[in-house]
């Protein structure tokens, strides 16, 4: 098992490349059945779900387009217990089918906001698909994932992706502080 040290942890690898893919396809699969005939709108959710978005859509054999938004609501390894808009979505959600890519779910604050500012713009439908989610932490009930990757337990993880304070996200595996 892979391990490196970052900031003064040490993380071992949790989750294989091999069973990111996996879990990606899984997803793109379900989406692909149930936005059969329609155009979907992603909107990825930046910075952390850039990796986990670029392969999913690859998989996606939909007439679809891809947006971009970014919000912060993280610092070092802690929630900050707000969201910030950083980059506001560029393209008008109204009236679409949008499905909305995130990296990870934690307490849910940042996926409820998220659905809300899209319901005010005006989206048709709104749905989640993540790749990592923490159900016993969530908050909200609107901000529980309609697709995830893999459920996992309240602990800190990075890369693909999934950074911390900015660093890592390159790593091809999910790593895990190890304890």
């Amino acid at each position: 098992m892979r391990s490196i040290s970052e900031q003064g942890h040490i993380f071992e690898e949790w989750i294989t490349p091999d069973k990111l893919s996996a879990a990606v396809q899984q997803i793109a699969d379900a989406i692909n059945a149930d936005y059969q005939g329609k155009t979907p709108l992603f909107v990825v959710v930046l910075n952390g779900a850039f990796i986990f978005a670029a392969d999913l859509i690859r998989h996606v054999n939909l007439r679809s387009e891809v947006t971009f938004i970014r919000v912060k609501s993280y610092e070092g390894m802690d929630s900050a217990g707000e969201v910030r808009m950083v980059v506001p979505l560029q393209q008008s959600v109204k009236d679409r089918e949008v499905i909305i890519v995130e990296d990870i779910v934690d307490t849910g604050l940042t996926m409820h906001w998220l659905k809300e500012h899209l319901r005010e713009e005006g989206a048709a439908s709104i749905r989640v698909a993540a790749l990592l989610c923490k159900p016993e932490k969530v908050q909200f009930p609107d901000a529980v994932p309609d697709y995830v990757a893999q459920n996992i337990a309240n602990e800190f993880v990075i890369g693909y992706g999934l950074d911390l304070d900015g660093f890592v996200r390159n790593l091809d595996a999910i790593y895990k502080v190890k304890e």
